[in-house]
């Protein structure tokens, strides 16, 4: 497997289970802050390693009217100043080519979203920075299918590639995470993670917004690291009631330490046979 080195943290093989998570957009600098340092001071007091993650535009919106964000250069420029504060690595998403370059002037990891996952010039225009590229599984490929996925990465010359679980389109307005998605995906010879909020999203089922049923994240989180990955991405809120994107599926802080203490326990003894 290949080891994926993000500043001073590793991910893959033995290493442990390393966070991805913050608010799902930046509603406001002050509050985004805020969230990432309450994330950071918990993961420092776990000892696990910690990637902050929010969206500077969320592009692929039910609604034309809903919240999308700063944008890419106000977004940016907050992006920068909470990697600076919260001295860790961030990872938002990209949703066009145009938006490569300024990204990867702030971001220790660039995101192609779940449905843009197929896009070959913006995955491939993403991984010849060389930066650490997370793409998520379309909810509409099996998990084999990101084979094609990785090689265009790999044809850029670009090895520092995550691959994401976040659940499989079924039925109306629901999603399904397959475990066995996990391992299939890791044969891939990358780092996994599983996104255990959006894999609880309810597309569009809320009409012009995503519903979700957050109270299944724990449930699924924990399966996930029993069945053996490599990092989590959790969307996480101080309010989630309050959120001005994606509130449903997001998990409250307020559970953040409990889920973390328990998939840190399991992690472990899954380690010892990867």
């Amino acid at each position: 497997m290949n080891i994926v080195k993000v500043q001073d943290m590793l991910i893959g093989g033995k290493n442990p289970l390393a966070l991805i998570a913050g608010p799902c957009v930046i509603e406001d600098f002050d509050r985004t802050l805020q969230i990432g340092k309450t994330i950071k001071a918990l993961t420092d007091k776990l000892h696990i390693s910690y990637i902050f993650k929010a969206s500077f535009d969320k592009a692929n919106r039910s609604s034309m009217y809903s919240f999308r964000g700063p944008g890419l250069t106000e977004g940016l420029a907050m992006l920068a100043e909470i990697k600076q504060q919260l001295k860790v690595p961030v990872v938002s998403d990209i949703h066009s080519i145009e938006q490569v370059a300024p990204a990867a002037e702030v971001l220790d990891m660039l995101q192609i979203p779940a449905f843009l996952c197929r896009q070959t010039d913006l995955v491939y225009e993403a991984a010849k920075t060389q930066k650490v590229i997370n793409v998520k599984k379309g909810q509409f490929l099996a998990p084999l299918d990101m084979k094609n996925v990785v090689k265009k990465v790999e044809e850029a010359g670009n090895h520092n590639l995550l691959l994401t679980e976040r659940g499989v389109s079924f039925g109306y307005n629901n999603l399904v995470a397959d475990m066995r998605s996990l391992p299939l995906m890791r044969s891939l010879g990358y780092p996994i993670v599983f996104d255990g909020t959006h894999s609880v999203q309810l597309p569009g089922g809320a009409g012009t917004t995503s519903g979700g049923q957050s109270e299944f994240v724990p449930y699924l989180t924990r399966a996930a690291v029993a069945a053996g990955v490599d990092a989590l991405f959790l969307e996480v809120h101080d309010h989630p009631a309050e959120a001005l994107s994606d509130g449903p599926n997001m998990l409250d802080f307020a559970q953040l330490e409990a889920l973390l203490t328990d998939v840190l326990a399991i992690d472990e003894v899954v380690r010892k046979h990867k």
